[in-house]
């Protein structure tokens, strides 16, 4: 394996757009909101560290691990994609509508939730952030490089957006004070139609490679 080939920094910075999309910081400061009312500040930091640093751990070990993955699934990197593509669409759809969606949180989880029968880690860090979408974004990302600098870089986006996470749970009642429920519901949608491109995007790679005639070779 090469150490040191990185690929253009268009295609990070396309991950890190993407990532924020999947996680969506601002669908999780009502979430967060609520799961902490009532709550101590010291407790809102304590949690605060814990998701980010779940969300973190489980996207990195994915980072790590996602060939291994891939090889006891016997799939290969374009039906992943194609399925991948297909996972941040059913999450991009409830976006548009403000709402979380199933493939983030079930009904189950949403009804522990709001009767307190949660830490918040389960189902904040996951599934509602790191949570399918997330998951198959990183081992896509991974899978477009052989390097392990490129890993690293991957890893390092991870960090980065883990920070913004981390600011945006800090701040989550700051932001939900000024922004409002009508506020936080347009980014959640701005968000999510970049995700249904970005979605199509990685189903169509996905296809022209499992089907080369798509492509017109």
């Amino acid at each position: 394996m090469d150490l040191y080939t990185l690929m253009a920094w268009t295609e990070y910075a396309r991950y890190f757009v993407t990532l924020v999309a999947v996680l969506d910081p601002f669908l999780a400061v009502p979430v967060y909101l609520t799961v902490t009312a009532g709550r101590s500040h010291a407790y809102r930091v304590r949690l605060s560290r814990v998701i980010v640093l779940t969300v973190f751990s489980v996207l990195a070990g994915t980072a790590f691990f996602g060939d291994a993955l891939l090889e006891l699934m016997g799939a290969s990197l374009p039906a992943f994609k194609v399925g991948g593509g297909i996972v941040l669409m059913m999450m991009a759809f409830p976006m548009l509508n403000a709402q979380t969606g199933s493939v983030r949180q079930s009904p189950q989880e949403a009804n522990e939730l709001e009767v307190a029968q949660t830490s918040g880690v389960v189902p904040l860090a996951v599934p509602l952030l790191a949570g399918p979408g997330a998951i198959s974004t990183t081992i896509i990302a991974v899978q477009k490089g052989g390097s392990t600098l490129h890993l690293f870089a991957i890893v390092g986006c991870i960090a980065v957006v883990c920070a913004l996470l981390w600011v945006v749970l800090r701040l989550a009642g700051p932001i939900g004070a000024r922004l409002g429920l009508t506020g936080l519901n347009i980014a959640t949608r701005l968000l999510g139609l970049i995700l249904t491109a970005i979605s199509v995007e990685t189903m169509a790679q996905g296809l022209r490679q499992l089907f080369p005639v798509l492509a017109g070779t």
